[in-house]
């Protein structure tokens, strides 16, 4: 065991990696339930206990995962954070700004330690002085004493949970009423039905437990007991529950209601209670709840916080904890579906071909027809359950952008306070999903774009109001899904860009001349910050410098075969747009041909493929540009790139029709039009690496093999777009 507590060899490879895929989901909940209350409290609102509570929950997990491992920092890390949350959630300790900072700081040590408990990690994490910090604030307990309960049953009381037991006790306290929801369920779709019924209650009040009871209906059902707190009368209450067969009882006066099913009656009333029939009632008003009074609690004096690590050392986690995807089990029960049905489709082929070696051997074979329609069919069939395993494979693959979205909103929480700014980030399409892959490259070049909004573009709350803007900046980070793509948008509402001074800041640092500049228009400005070693801060903040090179983010998204693009408009704020595919393991592509060679360009690469005439392209610079809907874009004639030979027919084409096709291609912020001589179609293809020969070949990025087992080359659109702006770009802007 070394100095910080972990012992190694507890668990096989295959055990840790189900171990880490599991302890990572638990700090994802964790952190989402945070994030949860965090929001009610900004919003004024009373913390929902069933967030703080399913918080502790997840760390007591983490603990007993933890334990199985034999990491034992780890271990008495997420102990000490458990009964924290235990006396939050038990009321004991006051729930504040200040201690929700502490908890989320105890997510980012979760991380690491996760990290140093499967031995990831170089440095040793030590949590003690965290811990010394969340001992004090154990020291600041509140006492608001227990609500006195003569009137409840003394067999309730003795079947609660501590926390069910302090969650009744005051919501009674806050003068709500109590009721028992007592209804039957069949076994068979028991879950289905206590959630349905759950989310009817959960609209007047707080669900506190249920009590299974002694009897029930027949052998089929269950019977249960919900403990509900509301400020609804009981007829209310009754109103909006949508289930026949419910009976609910007011604990404190006895007063009873029988729910009954369009009035066709559920049994007999219990003794005393009243019969009513279920009828459509009006929406429910917002709960009216009496003002929450925070106990004062003496301030505690902490020591100055250390300094976290920074947001890029918790961001390399993922590079070596998720290389493991969870899978739902009927994603597995389809794929062996499918394989079994592959499997019957090729007994079938080889069962044909058995009958057809017997009629040749015994000189009985005619109808050939017969043979061939047999075949195709199986074909057919075979092709379409390839598709359909091709398709379910990915969406194995396929995970929610939730998880990463809502780490990097951790990230820039404390940057954010350390800026003494107020900015709220705001995130839509956490369900949209990615390729497992593409979100792991993903996350650098998020955290950049959002690191530099929230320090380079929102300003300072006192210069917002001077501009007539709201006090508080905000900051969206977006999804969604554009057919085969996902556009992730990272938007905020703060100084913007002034394209003129990103053009003179340019001519200053000599990235560019004074003709050039003379000749770039906004979009082409704009676009210069993603020249290498181009700042536009002439001052290092403590946060992110002078600004994170922008030219690293464009490189990483052209890593992922991905598109930026900028739009920024002076004091209304930037948008980047950021365009991917979903998924790079099988790569839709357009089958091109240039002189005698075929290949393949990948089609996340491809905007538009279009017909120009040749009178249409111009020179400039010794670069030949063409205008597409409105846009000027460089050419590359791939004929001339690789030196090929021009076929016939091309070169008749261009005798007798004079045009040109043109397959316009963007990668990051750049957009260039190839020139090739044919459109072969379409066709999902396998990437595979090519040979030492052609790996020097600046331009081919791989081989494949298409459908008439033909190979053929896949091009390096990043290779051939840099190239083609190289010289042309500023020439271009001034057309």
């Amino acid at each position: 065991m070394d100095d910080y507590g972990t012992r190694a060899g507890r668990l096989p490879l295959v055990s840790q990696s189900e171990f880490v895929a599991e302890v990572q989901e638990l700090i994802e909940t964790f952190s989402r339930r945070l994030t949860e209350i965090e929001g009610q409290i900004k919003t004024g609102n009373e913390s929902d206990p069933e967030a703080l509570n399913g918080a502790f929950r997840s760390v007591h997990t983490i603990k007993s995962l933890a334990g199985m491992l034999g990491a034992d920092v780890f271990v008495d890390f997420t102990h000490k954070l458990e009964e924290t949350l235990d006396a939050l959630r038990l009321g004991k300790l006051p729930l504040d700004p200040k201690t929700l900072d502490l908890l989320f700081e105890a997510v980012d040590l979760s991380e690491r330690l996760l990290e140093q408990a499967v031995g990831t990690k170089v440095e040793p994490v030590d949590p003690s002085s965290f811990l010394e910090r969340l001992k004090r604030l154990a020291g600041a307990d509140v006492d608001v004493g227990p609500a006195p309960l003569p009137w409840l049953d003394e067999s309730i009381l003795a079947v609660l949970t501590e926390f069910e037991e302090y969650r009744l006790r005051e919501n009674v306290r806050l003068g709500r009423r109590l009721y028992r929801v007592h209804s039957s369920f069949d076994l068979l779709t028991i879950d289905v039905g206590i959630d349905a019924l759950k989310r009817e209650l959960k609209r007047y009040g707080e669900v506190i437990t249920y009590l299974p009871r002694a009897e029930s209906s027949d052998d089929d059902h269950i019977d249960l007991d919900i403990i509900v707190a509301s400020t609804e009368g009981i007829r209310e209450l009754a109103a909006g529950i949508g289930e026949g067969g419910v009976s609910i009882e007011a604990l404190e006066s006895g007063e009873k209601v029988l729910l009954t099913p369009g009035g066709a009656g559920a049994g007999a009333a219990p003794e005393g209670a009243d019969v009513v029939e279920k009828i459509p009632g009006p929406a429910p008003v917002e709960d009216v709840v009496p003002p929450v009074v925070s106990p004062v609690v003496p301030p505690v004096v902490e020591k100055p916080t250390p300094p976290a690590p920074p947001a890029e050392e918790l961001l390399k986690l993922d590079e070596n904890l998720t290389q493991t995807v969870r899978i739902d089990l009927r994603h597995l029960d389809l794929l062996m579906n499918l394989v079994g049905e592959l499997a019957l489709v090729q007994a079938n082929l080889e069962g044909l071909i058995e009958r057809l070696r017997r009629a040749r051997a015994a000189g009985a074979f005619s109808d050939s027809n017969e043979f061939m329609r047999e075949i195709h069919e199986h074909l057919r069939v075979m092709n379409r359950r390839l598709g359909m395993l091709q398709n379910s494979i990915l969406d194995v693959r396929m995970v929610p952008l939730g998880h990463m979205f809502e780490g990097l909103k951790r990230s820039v929480r404390k940057d954010v306070k350390e800026l003494g700014k107020d900015i709220e980030v705001t995130i839509s399409g956490s369900e949209t999903e990615l390729d497992k892959r593409i979100v792991e490259g993903l996350h650098s070049p998020l955290m950049h774009l959002i690191r530099n909004a929230i320090d380079h573009g929102i300003e300072a709350p006192a210069a917002r109001v001077a501009a007539g803007k709201p006090r508080s900046g905000r900051v969206v980070l977006s999804a969604r899904q554009q057919g085969n793509r996902v556009v992730i948008e990272v938007i905020d509402d703060g100084k913007g860009m002034d394209w003129r001074q990103i053009r003179d800041k340019a001519v200053a640092k000599q990235v560019i001349g004074p003709g050039e500049a003379a000749m770039l228009g906004p979009a082409q400005a704009i676009n210069l910050i993603f020249t290498p070693g181009f700042s536009t801060r002439d001052e290092a903040t403590k946060l992110s410098g002078r600004g994170y090179g922008m030219d690293v983010v464009k490189t990483e998204i052209a890593k992922l075969s991905g598109m930026i693009d900028v739009a920024s408009e002076p004091g209304r704020g930037s948008r980047f747009r950021i365009t991917l595919p979903t998924t790079l393991a099988i790569v839709q592509a357009l089958v091109i041909e240039a002189g005698a060679q075929t290949f393949c360009v990948s089609l996340n690469s491809v905007l538009e493929s279009v017909m120009v005439q040749r009178s249409d392209i111009q020179t400039i610079e010794g670069h030949e540009v063409v205008e597409v809907r409105g846009r000027t874009l460089p050419l590359i004639h791939l004929s001339r790139v690789f030196e090929l030979e021009p076929k016939g027919r091309e070169a008749e084409r261009r005798m007798f029709y004079d045009r040109l096709y043109v397959v316009v291609v963007g990668l990051a912020q750049h957009r260039v039009g190839l020139v090739v001589d044919e459109l072969l179609g379409q066709q999902d293809v396998v990437i595979k690496p090519i040979g030492k020969a052609l790996r020097q070949v600046p331009g081919i990025a791989g081989a494949t093999e298409l459908g008439d087992n033909r190979t053929v080359l896949l091009l390096d659109v990043a290779t051939l777009v840099s190239e083609a702006v190289g010289g042309v770009e500023a020439a271009v802007a001034g057309l």
